[in-house]
C-alpha cells in the first residue's frame, strides 16, 4: 500500500463500498472502530457503536429482509485534517431490499477516518438523501 495518507484512506473508502456492495456485513463491519458512531436519516437515531449499528443491520435483516445488491460511489474525495484523521466525501448509489421491494437510493455520504497504527478505520459515518432541487 502507498505511504500516501489520501491513497491509503482512498483505498480503504472504495474497500468498505465494496464490502457494503456485497453484502459481507463482516468485512464492511471490520472498517469501523468499535466506537464509530452513524448518523442515518432513515433512522431516528444517532447509532452510538459499531455495535449498536450491527444490532440494526442484523434486526433489519430479520424484520424486513435487508439486502443489499449493490453500491456505486461517486465522486469520491479525501482531505486530510492532520496525519492522522481525513474526511472522505462521495455519492452512493446502492440497490437496497426491504420488504421484499429493491429501491436504488442516491445519497450523499461522509465517513471520518482515523489511522490506528498503520490502518484507517472508519470512527463516524453520515448519510443524507440527495434531493432534487426546484
Amino acid at each position: 500500500m502507498s505511504d500516501d495518507p489520501i491513497s491509503q484512506v482512498t483505498a480503504t473508502a472504495r474497500a468498505l463500498v465494496e464490502a457494503f456492495s456485497s453484502h459481507n456485513a463482516q468485512a464492511y463491519f471490520d472498517f469501523f472502530a468499535h466506537d464509530a458512531t452513524f448518523v442515518f436519516y432513515t433512522h431516528p437515531e444517532i447509532l452510538t457503536s459499531r455495535k449498536a449499528w450491527e444490532t440494526l443491520w442484523a434486526q433489519w435483516e430479520n424484520e424486513v429482509g435487508f439486502h443489499v445488491h449493490s453500491c456505486e460511489s461517486q465522486d469520491l474525495h479525501v482531505q486530510m485534517v492532520s496525519a492522522d484523521v481525513a474526511v472522505m466525501r462521495h455519492r452512493v448509489v446502492s440497490a437496497i431490499e426491504m420488504d421484499g421491494v429493491v429501491d436504488t437510493v442516491t445519497e450523499r455520504e461522509t465517513i471520518v477516518f482515523c489511522r490506528y497504527g498503520s490502518t484507517w478505520k472508519a470512527v463516524h459515518e453520515h448519510l443524507s438523501p440527495v434531493v432534487a432541487l426546484p
